[in-house]
């Protein structure tokens, strides 16, 4: 079973194959039909993606993770919101219009800027500090999910507050504890009173 890192980086070249055949679509001036050949997939893949990665690999980059794994999963998430967003933008609009093409490129530029900042920055610092055995159960399950969700149908796609995403996560990781160490009453000795 590959390992997770390596399961993001395929469906990364998967993604950037898509729309560069979308770009030759749009020089050929191609039909609606096989626009929506191309987008539907690509848009369902996308969304399925995020949610994987948000429920899988970023809790455990923000573990494993050492360098400043806080602000690589704030960025990853503010980027997968506005990969959702171009998704919505193009999906509200008639394929092939030009509000469908701005809703495409919105999304292509976000997810360019995403995949770039986590293929230099979070995938290097996971495959460093995460065990191997790790990263293979992660891509186990980041493949399992894709399975139970083909075309994103059963995940609620929304987009997330990026500062609320990494507190729940880390609350997880370090959970407040009820007992501060602390058990004196305060009132010191009772002897010689």
């Amino acid at each position: 079973m590959p390992d997770i890192t390596q399961l993001i980086l395929d469906d990364h070249e998967w993604f950037r194959r898509r729309f560069a055949e979308l770009d030759d679509l749009r020089a050929e001036g191609a039909e609606p039909t096989a626009l929506r050949a191309v987008w539907r997939p690509l848009a369902d893949l996308l969304d399925v993606h995020a949610e994987a990665e948000e429920r899988i690999f970023y809790p455990q980059l923000l573990r494993k993770g050492e360098n400043d794994p806080e602000e690589e999963t704030l960025d990853a998430i503010g980027d997968h919101n506005e990969i959702r967003d171009g998704v919505r933008e193009a999906d509200r609009n008639p394929v092939g219009s030009a509000g469908w093409w701005a809703g495409v490129d919105s999304a292509r530029e976000a997810n360019d800027e995403h995949m770039g900042e986590e293929e230099n920055e979070g995938l290097p610092d996971f495959r460093l500090n995460a065990p191997s055995g790790l990263r293979e159960s992660l891509g186990r399950q980041f493949t399992e999910f894709k399975e139970r969700h083909p075309g994103g149908r059963g995940i609620e796609i929304t987009d997330k507050d990026p500062e609320e995403y990494v507190e729940t996560i880390e609350r997880e990781i370090h959970p407040p504890s009820d007992f501060s160490g602390d058990v004196s009453l305060g009132i010191g000795g009772l002897r010689g009173r």
